[in-house]
Formats: C-alpha cells, sequence, structure tokens
C-alpha cells in the first residue's frame, strides 16, 4: 500500500516532534541528574565506598583492614613529639600493625614516617602541628618535586615502600609555621634549572646546608606506597602540595578537607605517576590547583616513565583554586583513564584546566568528564600547552612550529558532558601547540552562561554538540584548526553567531543545526 505524499511528511513530521520531545526530556533529566553545591562534598560522606563505574577497568576499592593493636600516645604540649610518635609507629609495625592514636589536644612535631600495616588516627579535637625548621625534616628522604626526584625534605608525613597505610579521624593537621622553612623556600628559578637532570638522583640533595634555598615539604606524601587510605582529616597551613601520592598504587583519598588559600603552590590533591585512585567527597579550598593529575617533568618524567593512570574523581566540591580540576602541567608518563563526575567547582579560576608545555613531553588521553556544575571567575574548560616564557623561554612563542620529539607532550581522546557552567569569563579556550594540536574532543549537553564563546589554535577533530550557551559574545574563532563540528547548538546571543577563521591549516569548520548564525559553513578553498 502505497502512503499519499501528504501523509508520509505527516508521519515524518510526527516523529521529528516524537524525537524531540524525546531529546528535551532526555536533557532535562540530565540536567536534574547533576550535582548541586549540597549534594556534593565532605559533609556527604557516605560510611561505606559505593563500587566504582568507570569508562575504564578498575579494582575494587575497599576500606583496609588493620589489626586490632591499638596504641594511644602519650604526648607533650610543651616540646616537638617527634620522636615519641615515630617510635610508637615504628615498634607496632614491627609487631604486625595496628592504630596509633593522636589524642585530643594540640602537639608539635616534625616529619613523621608510616610503616606498614599502620593506621594514624587524629581523635575529633586532636591537631597536628608541624615544625617550621628544616632541622627537623632531616635527614633527606627520596621524593619528587613538581616531577624531578631528588633527596629532599621530603613531606609532613611521609612513607617510602609501606603497604596498608591510613590517616583517619576527624582531627587536624596543621603545617609547619615560622622558621627556616618558610624563610628559604625556593622562589627565584624554576626546578629544572637548579637540579640537573643527568646528576644521579642519590646525588641531587637539596637540604638547605650547600643552598640558599630549599624545596618546602609537602603535607601527605607516600613514595612507592600500596593501598593507601586518607579519611576525614583536615589539613591546612601547608607550605607546599598538601596530598601527593608517588608511585603509588591502589590510593583511596575520602572526606578530605583542604585550606591553603594564599599559599602559593598551594595544590590541594596531586596525584602523581600513580594509579588505581578512588578521590570522593572532599572539599578543597587551595593556593594553585585543586584536584590535579600529574606524571612527571621533563627528561626525567621520560626517564621514570610513570604514568597516571585509573583515577576516579567523584563527589568533590572545589571552593577556591586557580583550577577545579587539572591535568598537568608535569605529563611526561601520560596521564591516562580519568574519570571525573558529580563535581561541583565554586569560585575556582577555571574549572576544567590541561595544562603543559614543550619538552615536557607525554600529555593526556582518554579524560572523561561529566555531570560537573560551575559557577567560575575564569574560563570554564581550558588548555595551555605554551606557557610562559618565565618557565620555557622562546618555546613559549606558538610559531614556529617545533619538531616532534620523545618530550613533545599531546592532549587527545576528551570527552566533555552533561554540565552546567552557571557563569564563567570564557566558555572554552584551546590554545594547543603547530606540532601537536589538541585531537578527538566531545563536548556535548551542556548549559552555559558566559562572557566570550570560542577561542581555539591547533585544534582537530572536535564536535561540540546538543548545548544552550547564553553569551554576551557572538564570535567562534579559530586559528589552524581542522574537522570542528558545532551541532544543535542553541546560541542565546544578541547578536547572530559567526564564524572567524583565521590560519592556513584551518579547513572543515561547521556549524550545523543550530540557532541564531549567521554563516555555518568554512572550508579551506573558500580561503
Amino acid at each position: 500500500m502505497k502512503l499519499k505524499t501528504s501523509t508520509l511528511l505527516a508521519s515524518i513530521s510526527i516523529l521529528l516532534l516524537a524525537c524531540n520531545s524525546n531529546k528535551k526530556l532526555s536533557n532535562a533529566t540530565k540536567k536534574s541528574q547533576i550535582p548541586t553545591q549540597e549534594q556534593v562534598g565532605v559533609k556527604n560522606l557516605t560510611d561505606e565506598i559505593a563500587p566504582v563505574k568507570a569508562p575504564f577497568a578498575t579494582i575494587r576499592f575497599t576500606k583496609p583492614v588493620f589489626p586490632d593493636a591499638k596504641v594511644i600516645l602519650d604526648l607533650t604540649a610543651t616540646a616537638l613529639n617527634t620522636n615519641r610518635i615515630q617510635k610508637a609507629i615504628d615498634e607496632l609495625s614491627t609487631k604486625g600493625g595496628g592504630t596509633i592514636i593522636i589524642p585530643n589536644g594540640i602537639w608539635k612535631t616534625g616529619r613523621i614516617q608510616l610503616k606498614d600495616n599502620i593506621n594514624l588516627h587524629l581523635e575529633d579535637n586532636a591537631q597536628l602541628v608541624f615544625s617550621g625548621e628544616i632541622k627537623d625534616f632531616l635527614p633527606v628522604v627520596f621524593t619528587r618535586i613538581e616531577g624531578i626526584e631528588v633527596m629532599s625534605l621530603g613531606a609532613c608525613i611521609y612513607a617510602n615502600g609501606a603497604t596498608n597505610i591510613a590517616i583517619t579521624g576527624n582531627g587536624k593537621l596543621v603545617g609547619p609555621q615560622k622558621g627556616s622553612i618558610r624563610n628559604n623556600i625556593l622562589t627565584k628559578d624554576v626546578i629544572e634549572n637548579v637540579i640537573d637532570a643527568k646528576t644521579p638522583v642519590a646525588e641531587r640533595i637539596v637540604d638547605g646546608s650547600k643552598q640558599d634555598w630549599i624545596f618546602p615539604p609537602m603535607f601527605i606524601s607516600p613514595v612507592n606506597c600500596k593501598k593507601v587510605y586518607i579519611e576525614g582529616v583536615s589539613l591546612s597551613n601547608t607550605a607546599f602540595w598538601n596530598i601527593v601520592p608517588i608511585y603509588c598504587d591502589n590510593v583511596i583519598i575520602r572526606g578530605v578537607t583542604v585550606n591553603s588559600v594564599g599559599t602559593p603552590r598551594g595544590d590541594g590533591i596531586d596525584i602523581d605517576s600513580s594509579k588505581n585512585v578512588l578521590i570522593e567527597y572532599c572539599n578543597l579550598s587551595t593556593g594553585d590547583d585543586c584536584f590535579t593529575m600529574k606524571a612527571g617533568r621533563a627528561e626525567d618524567g621520560i626517564r621514570v616513565n610513570k604514568a597516571t593512570e585509573n583515577v576516579v574523581v567523584r563527589y568533590c566540591l572545589a571552593l577556591k583554586g586557580h583550577g577545579g580540576i587539572t591535568c598537568g602541567s608535569e605529563t611526561a608518563g601520560m596521564i591516562r583513564n580519568l574519570y571525573v563526575h558529580d563535581c561541583v567547582f565554586i569560585d575556582s579560576g577555571v574549572g576544567i584546566r590541561f595544562k603543559t608545555r614543550r619538552n615536557r613531553g607525554g600529555g593526556g588521553e582518554n579524560l572523561t568528564y561529566e555531570r560537573i556544575r560551575m559557577n567560575l571567575d575564569q574560563t570554564a574548560i581550558k588548555w595551555d600547552m605554551l606557557g610562559s616564557s618565565g618557565s620555557v623561554g622562546d618555546l613559549a612563542d606558538r610559531l614556529p612550529a617545533r619538531a616532534i620529539t620523545p618530550l613533545t607532550p599531546k592532549f587527545e581522546k576528551i570527552t566533555i558532558k552533561d554540565i552546567i557552567i552557571e557563569n564563567c569569563s570564557n566558555f572554552i579556550k584551546v590554545f594547543g601547540i603547530p606540532e601537536s594540536p589538541v585531537n578527538h574532543l566531545t563536548i556535548e549537553n551542556a548549559t552555559v552562561n558566559c562572557g566570550e564563546l570560542f577561542n581555539a589554535h591547533d585544534l582537530r577533530n572536535a564536535v561540540f554538540r546538543n548545548s544552550t550557551i547564553t553569551s554576551k559574545d557572538s564570535t567562534l574563532f579559530l586559528l589552524d584548526s581542522k574537522n570542528v563540528l558545532f551541532d544543535q547548538i542553541d546560541f542565546q546571543t544578541k547578536n547572530p553567531v559567526q564564524l572567524d577563521i583565521k590560519g592556513s591549516l584551518s579547513d572543515s569548520i561547521i556549524v550545523r543545526s543550530g540557532k541564531n548564525i549567521k554563516n555555518t559553513k568554512w572550508f579551506a578553498q573558500k580561503q
């Protein structure tokens, strides 16, 4: 039986209306599932760890189990308690492990080193206050600072090669006070200029005796450890990065509060060349990036060649910081298989941030972000692969394109979807590098309120789909970018949105099925 043309057209119209209605319903449902500030962070911490569902294979994350032995420390309020705490840890670990309890009160200490099967537990009103003097963090220990291996002060709470260790409880950790540490922090140069990558690691000793500077201690940093668990504690007044697992496997960080606002390089949680990591229900207010993935720096990072991989960040709250969730800028060993979901970033500078530099090496791939709410001071989603001349000299100049080497970084295979950006200065900035453009990017199902729309150079194979963007700006600017599609975008702008394309390498840029659009297609042959 043949249908009349009018009947066929009517049927198609009904089908299209149904599809559009289903799409609107689906988008509304997805939008309602994006959490608010009240639904994430420390106050929502669950007793048990829910199963992890990620777009890559993960281990089963479970709480650690320790022997029943418990030692309640007898501490003094008038002197450093380093030796008492360390002796208790050493002795209990030798006996098979258990829980070391820091009682209520304010207690001073130098560096503490965790050992196998030790849970360092802080009672609710306990405070461990760390010394500000270099001598209380000696002798030097093996660690990694900004992606380069050194022998240095390590961390306030340190471990190396330990298995099944934990820091728990609702007590407070307070970083180094005034003293020689804060008076001698390296600020006049970058680490690769003061540590020679050709020098054996054992000879890269930085203890302040042969230099007029030091690398300040991190706050909590286990190195080469397995089964690391951190829950409940609050950290403040750090001298440097706060929580930094280095070369670790099976790490769980949950219900942690960090406040390092005002501390230069005061990152919140840095995952450094570690794998199988779960971060959940944390509140971070920082002097630098909040949640950060790192994997080594330049030649030294390439030598080590350890990735940060299989990392899940969920139900977390970034309150202040340069970046809500950041990859880099140390990327040499690769950052791969990162899944960030159901998080809220408030008052951070940049929401989702990607950083690297020429000659940093590695990069990031297979990175997925979904169900994220942002209210930001600066750009919502940003790639910066050039850096500043102050750190990399003329390599910060975009042109000329450099030869590709093992130290050429890349970012590729990135998906960002189901996001609400309540406010930001710029929706998207992509500053790739000509020899290694940002590649294979998908951003979809976004509701955005921004000042400026879109500024990208050196971008390849990108799709921006099914989004509503309210902006004061009406220009999509692309430089030397190729195969870029804007599909089903509702541009709520005063003037119709138009393409501004520059660069001899630009090609195949299309705006399709959108609203409030002036010109919709651009191909190289039109130039």
